[in-house]
């Protein structure tokens, strides 16, 4: 396993070998120079939290000098190039040493200029014990949709799905059936109408959200949410859907109390679906002025009044930032089935 496979793991099982200390992320702001670690980075590296040294090069200082060449330096970051991932050999300032796979990405504005750059940091000196928390989380993946109906799925750039095998289990069919196609499982009145909207977003790359009625192996009818949202990679390149899936009442409300299931990747997908008007609805509702924005995200007035004026590339942490801040201020957006995006104040 090496950091890129990250990308595909569920939030479930990122949350939990990042407070196992097996993962950390790290992300650095160009324009305002603001750098961050998580807090599972923190403790991987053996860094204290109020130590104040998190850095892009207090990373590369921790590589092993024989391997540090294999790592982008501060300067060549800033000029707007980033190394490949790699696998290198790390020193703990206590003088532990790590193998460890680093991603590192860059986030560039649609004229080619470099915003900032993120990645993560992955242990794999024993790569057992990643291999035995991958298989608790999938054991938990294969129980919840067992129990709840409700799942997280992916989508390759060529359209070819990648579904959990208890989906199967769960609707009575085989596993290939279902990745070869998906809509097998919608109820045949129904199921053309639906595979042609859905087929629908896949040429301009736009979410999709619908209702389906489904069979399931015992015979009944249940409703199904069904939300694909398109990924990007740090360069604004189409990798790729992110989808989920959970049952719905007749009135749309979900059949579990806790609603749907948590994906980060998809989270992050929808948020890069909200755009100035969004931006600038949801700060009117608050009665926040740009100024107030900026400082409650974390971001400079001219990064706001960039965003508000969709200025910014179709990839950028600093949307993400603004959409957490107006998030923890009272706002809710909301992904609705005709493929509009709400907003609502708590």
């Amino acid at each position: 396993m090496n950091a890129v496979d990250l990308k595909s793991c569920s939030s479930p099982y990122l949350h939990l070998i990042e407070e196992c200390g097996c993962v950390g992320f790290w992300s650095w702001s160009f324009a305002s120079g603001a750098q961050y670690w998580s807090p599972g980075l923190l403790r991987l590296l053996g860094v204290s939290p109020s130590s104040g040294a998190a850095g892009y090069d207090l990373l590369v200082d921790l590589i092993h000098p024989e391997d540090r060449t294999r790592l982008a330096s501060p300067g060549e970051v800033l000029q707007g190039y980033v190394s490949a991932p790699a696998r290198v050999r790390l020193i703990r300032p206590t003088g532990e040493l790590l193998n460890v796979s680093i991603l590192s990405e860059l986030h560039v504005s649609p004229e080619g200029r470099p915003l900032m750059a993120s990645g993560a940091v992955l242990d794999v000196t024993e790569l057992s014990r990643l291999r035995r928390m991958q298989a608790i989380e999938q054991r938990h993946r294969q129980a919840l949709y067992r129990s709840t109906y409700s799942t997280t799925y992916a989508v390759s750039a060529d359209r070819l799905h990648s579904f959990p095998s208890e989906m199967a289990q769960v609707h009575g069919l085989s596993l290939h059936e279902i990745n070869d196609d998906p809509f097998v499982m919608v109820v045949p009145e129904e199921r053309a109408a639906f595979r042609e909207r859905a087929m629908g977003v896949h040429d301009p790359q736009t979410r999709f959200q619908g209702i389906s009625r489904e069979r399931l192996a015992d015979g009944e009818v249940w409703r199904f949410r069904i939300i694909g949202v398109p990924l990007w990679d740090g360069a604004g390149r189409y990798i790729g859907r992110a989808g989920m899936k959970y049952p719905v009442h007749e009135s749309g409300a979900p059949v579990q109390a806790q609603g749907a299931p948590q994906d980060g990747r998809i989270r992050r997908a929808l948020e890069q679906t909200v755009h100035a008007r969004h931006l600038r609805a949801a700060r009117a509702m608050l009665d926040w002025s740009m100024a107030t924005l900026a400082a409650a995200s974390g971001l400079s007035l001219s990064t706001v009044r960039r965003l508000e004026d969709d200025a910014g590339g179709r990839i950028d942490e600093s949307r993400h930032r603004a959409v957490a801040a107006l998030r923890r201020g009272g706002i809710r957006f909301i992904a609705m089935d005709d493929g509009t995006l709400a907003l609502a104040k708590t």
